[in-house]
C-alpha cells in the first residue's frame, strides 16, 4: 500500500494537479466519525476534503471518483490504512494512506489543529 506522510501531501496534491484536467481536484478522504471531525479538521488547500465515516465507505463506494488521486485520512491512520487498502481492491489505483494521520498532521503542518 502506498503512504504519503502529513508534510508530503501539499506536494502531492501539487504533482496530482498537473496530471488532472484544469479545477479538477485530488481528494483527502476523511473516514474519522463525525465528533472526530467537529474536534479536529484540516483545510482544503490544493484538494478537495471529503468526509465518509469509516463504516459508510462500502455503501457509498459509487461516490468516490476513481479517476482522482486519493488520499485516505483517520486519527493515527490506522482506519485509513484499511480503507486505502480496501479502495485498492476494489480498484481504486491512486488511492493513498496519510500516515500517522490528523495527530501527525497537527505535528508536521499545521500545529493549529487539535490534537486529541
Amino acid at each position: 500500500m502506498n503512504a504519503i506522510t502529513p508534510s508530503n501531501v501539499a506536494a502531492w496534491a501539487a504533482q496530482a494537479r498537473t496530471e488532472l484536467p484544469a479545477g479538477v481536484l485530488p481528494v483527502v478522504l476523511d473516514v474519522r466519525e463525525p465528533w472526530e471531525l467537529q474536534t479536529a479538521s484540516v483545510r482544503a488547500d490544493g484538494f478537495e476534503l471529503v468526509h465518509m465515516p469509516m463504516q459508510s465507505i462500502p455503501a457509498r463506494l459509487p461516490d468516490l471518483p476513481r479517476d482522482r488521486p486519493i488520499a485516505c485520512l483517520c486519527h493515527h491512520g490506522g482506519r485509513s490504512a484499511q480503507v486505502t487498502h480496501f479502495l485498492n481492491q476494489q480498484g481504486f489505483d491512486q488511492a493513498l494512506n496519510i500516515a500517522g494521520g490528523i495527530d501527525a498532521w497537527s505535528l508536521q503542518v499545521d500545529p493549529g489543529v487539535p490534537r486529541y
